[in-house]
């Protein structure tokens, strides 16, 4: 890709104080960056296993194929340094709005502190807005304190307990 076609693709480009840092849809070229941002992390490392690649691309194919989902890299000089998804929930409560949910957050952590998480999730919800959602909404694991202080600070309540049950 060229730096001119980057640059036509980018979603948001802003400048932070390491250089430019562009948002832009994940391709599948992108899929190894992605699980390395997802594995450099205390519960990623745990959970995460790169012996077998082929679950990985079976989900990105059903995320990028799917216009409900959108499967975002963050770019700081052309270097993938974080990412995220967002995907759009229909629903019947809240007089049938729409709700956005917001998942597998990961910032490089050399780039932690430099507003790249802000300007992911800023640009996230008003991604929301433009599609009508009523909320945005994530869960955060509840050991990752600093994540819960960071959301906190971008306007989240944590309003409901959240439950999971592994299949």
């Amino acid at each position: 890709m060229t730096p001119d076609s980057a640059a036509a693709s980018a979603l948001l480009t802003v400048d932070v104080g390491s250089g430019t840092f562009s948002l832009r849809r994940a391709t599948k070229a992108d899929l190894p960056r992605i699980l390395a941002l997802l594995i450099d992390d205390q519960l990623g490392a745990t959970r995460e296993n790169l012996d077998d690649l082929a679950p990985y691309e079976r989900a990105f194919d059903a995320i990028d194929g799917d216009p409900a989902h959108l499967l975002v890299v963050g770019e700081l000089n052309g270097e993938v340094v974080a990412t995220f998804q967002l995907s759009f929930l229909p629903g019947l409560s809240r007089k049938g709005s729409w709700r956005a949910q917001i998942e597998a957050v990961r910032v490089s952590e050399v780039l932690r502190g430099q507003g790249v998480g802000a300007v992911m999730i800023q640009w996230a919800i008003d991604q929301a807005r433009e599609r009508g959602c009523s909320l945005v909404q994530l869960t955060t694991d509840k050991s990752r304190v600093a994540a819960h202080r960071f959301y906190e600070r971008l306007g989240f309540v944590a309003s409901h307990e959240g439950m999971k049950l592994k299949l």
